[in-house]
């Protein structure tokens, strides 16, 4: 028979003892080398080979340290680059030393993406690339076929565009070079059939204190057929709208969400919780001046100081015009890619949404898309209340 006094000392005896809890990353991803080396797609490994990408341990490698905690999410780069250049501005306009080396030029749309057809973005100088950032730009999408690029010249030219991105959940080649591929992002086929005007449709990075300026795509495998992307102008997407409308957003600020979670420290019970920034609705951008919309369905979730009817109402149409609008949308079609021979997109992610379109076959037999992506972070954006639209400022109104 227990007495009251043995169930006292051990109540007593409880209280001394913590309870011991494994935390899980909530994003479900794990530390260190990934066993997918032996998946990689032919082309793929070959390139990896070719330019001394260690694959004995694994491929690919996710970070050491995967934060778990919202706090040390938040101050993953919580600051501003205080060596950020904006490359695009040191550029001449008529951008001679880049066209003059091309053996064309080709505009895909009127109003967005370029394709520079005879050039390897490994030889290019910095006067080239400044004109290369300009031209990025204005033309919000940049296409080179043909490229012969190593992953290490790919981060070189995102180090000289800006801070390099260096994911802190995602896994990586080297540190900086992202990898997209099914195999290991999502696990399995990426064929589905998606309902809705906007189903995929995004911007990276826009959580980041300063987020994602220039973002460098390189596909060194695809599959034979489907899984281009398409991106939108956020300059086509603006002008769309009314003065009075277009009066009405500039100013306003919008709360992007992080695409992954993480657990509040002390309140951990509440469950995972998204990085929230706040940017302008319409920004500036500080090479071109003109305004760009600055909002994607994936990311952002209200408009500061308005209802939440009237900021859910006012976000459904701005996606809805971003994703209706095809004269402002451009297709990318990456194949063929060869041996030797792939294909890299180019883009700024602070005038742009993307998508990679779902209807390719990502089977582990045959080929299948694999890609390394370089982003280069810019400053936090702005909006200068005295910039002009695209249309205004090169007077295709008139």
């Amino acid at each position: 028979m227990t007495t009251i006094s043995q169930l006292s000392q051990k109540t007593k005896d409880l209280s001394l003892q913590s309870i011991q809890i494994e935390l899980k990353n909530p994003n479900g991803v794990q530390e260190g080398y990934q066993d997918f080396a032996k998946e990689l797609p032919a082309l793929s490994r070959k390139r990896l080979e070719k330019y001394g990408i260690d694959l004995s341990k694994g491929y690919p490698r996710r970070p050491d340290h995967i934060p778990i905690f919202l706090d040390e999410a938040y101050k993953i780069r919580n600051r501003p680059n205080p060596n950020y250049i904006e490359r695009g501005l040191n550029a001449d306009p008529e951008k001679k030393a880049l066209f003059g080396a091309a053996t064309e030029v080709v505009n895909l749309t009127k109003y967005i993406g370029t394709e520079i057809v005879g050039l390897q973005l490994s030889d290019l100088n910095e006067q080239q690339l400044d004109e290369l950032a300009l031209l990025i730009a204005e033309r919000v999408v940049v296409v080179f076929r043909k490229q012969d690029l190593s992953p290490q010249k790919q981060l070189e030219i995102g180090e000289y565009y800006g801070e390099v991105e260096e994911h802190p959940l995602t896994g990586q080649a080297k540190k900086g070079i992202t990898v997209v591929w099914n195999k290991f992002n999502r696990g399995g086929p990426l064929i589905k059939f998606q309902r809705g005007a906007f189903a995929g449709w995004h911007t990276d990075l826009d959580h980041e204190f300063s987020p994602a300026g220039i973002t460098h795509l390189h596909l060194d495998s695809t599959s034979e057929t489907g899984g281009d992307t398409g991106f939108i102008s956020g300059y086509g997407a603006f002008d769309k709208l009314s003065p009075s409308f277009q009066k009405f957003l500039e100013g306003k600020v919008a709360i992007h969400k992080s695409a992954h979670v993480y657990y509040e420290r002390d309140d951990i019970l509440s469950g995972p919780k998204h990085i929230e920034r706040e940017h302008p609705l319409v920004v500036t951008h500080p090479v071109t001046g003109w305004k760009s919309l600055f909002v994607n369905p994936a990311h952002v979730v209200r408009i500061k100081d308005l209802e939440k009817e009237e900021s859910d109402l006012v976000l459904k149409y701005l996606n809805e015009v971003y994703a209706k609008n095809l004269d402002i949308q451009v297709r990318v079609h990456w194949q063929p890619v060869k041996e030797d021979e792939g294909v890299s997109v180019i883009w700024d992610n602070r005038i742009s949404q993307h998508v990679a379109i779902s209807d390719y076959n990502d089977q582990w037999e045959g080929p299948v898309r694999h890609a390394h992506r370089v982003t280069s972070l810019s400053t936090p954006p702005v909006f200068d209340p005295n910039s002009k639209s695209q249309r205004e400022a090169l007077g295709w109104d008139n």
